[in-house]
């Protein structure tokens, strides 16, 4: 029996090319030109919420948290949420997921936003958002814009343009 052992943390500065590196073999150079990409634009995420995972010394999965707007309320865009192919199905996604939800609820924030397969972030408390009812910089598929309330009606009233926190 193969028992799978990683480590979940805070990012650190110094894993930021790692970190693009995984992004890179996980998403292409196409990734700049999509709706959550062009919110992130020259907006920094959040290092207190962004977590990675490791692998001994090796990274193997990444997730960051950008503050946004959706119309006038401030909300948080996950993504993105990365692991590295040998590592996909063991895990490691799903514990980056929990704890960048919880310290985003522990700091406070009220909602967190995503483009995604709601069958994989649903149970995690993403729904998909009525269609067009928040609108994004790009096109993206309406069936795959979800939110997660992190509050007692967070989703009540979220409506608007999503855009970048400046």
């Amino acid at each position: 029996m193969k028992i799978d052992s990683f480590t979940v943390q805070a990012e650190r500065p110094t894993d930021d090319a790692a970190i693009e590196a995984l992004h890179e073999a996980s998403f292409g150079p196409g990734r700049f030109s999509r709706a959550a990409s062009l919110l992130r634009e020259g907006v920094p995420h959040d290092p207190a919420i962004s977590f990675i995972a490791t692998s001994g010394l090796d990274l193997i999965g990444s997730v960051r948290l950008t503050p946004i707007l959706i119309g006038a309320r401030p909300a948080i865009l996950l993504g993105p949420l990365a692991v590295v192919d040998g590592w996909k199905g063991r895990g490691a996604g799903k514990s980056l997921m929990r704890t960048a939800l919880a310290a985003a609820r522990e700091a406070g924030h009220q909602v967190v936003l995503l483009v995604g397969d709601e069958p994989y972030y649903g149970p995690f408390g993403f729904m998909r958002v009525p269609p067009y009812s928040i609108t994004l910089p790009a096109p993206a598929d309406p069936a795959r814009v979800l939110a997660c309330p992190l509050v007692e009606g967070g989703l009540d009233g979220l409506t608007g343009p999503a855009r970048r926190a400046l």
